[in-house]
């Protein structure tokens, strides 16, 4: 795996750089990242926040802070969706869709309890998050 990727929000005005590994890959499956993607589920790339960086059109950047841990980024010139600072962990989802080059290769699903598309892919279920991120830890069956 190359050790930076870039991408761009949906008109480009937008860039983005990720330089490292992420420090996790999986899908997300809670109602506010689905109504936030239109879309079933999430796929979620997770950086420690020195390894993302705006490369281009950080004045078009905007936020929609949900709550307290989510600090969601769009552009504002097209809507494209870039990413979701998450302070509460430490860490900032990089939407896989932003990062072309990324070899996606996803490792478990998150908030799986709030789930309204089943994924049997064999990668473990968790109803919400990891313990060490402050979930229950709990896994759900595929």
């Amino acid at each position: 795996m190359s050790d930076k990727h870039t991408g761009n929000c949906f008109c480009g005005a937008v860039g983005v750089e990720v330089t490292g590994a992420p420090e996790a890959m999986g899908y997300c499956h809670c109602e506010s990242c689905r109504s936030w993607s239109a879309g079933p589920v999430n796929a979620f790339t997770l950086w420690k926040p020195e390894n993302v960086r705006v490369t281009k059109g950080a004045e078009l950047i905007g936020r929609f802070k949900k709550t307290e841990n989510s600090d969601r980024q769009f552009c504002t010139r097209c809507g494209g969706h870039l990413m979701t600072d998450h302070p509460g962990f430490g860490l900032i989802d990089v939407y896989a869709a932003t990062l072309p080059t990324l070899a996606f290769k996803p490792a478990l699903h998150v908030n799986y309890a709030e789930t309204v598309l089943s994924m049997k892919d064999g990668l473990p279920k968790m109803k919400d998050f990891p313990s060490e991120l402050g979930g229950s830890g709990e896994m759900l069956p595929e």
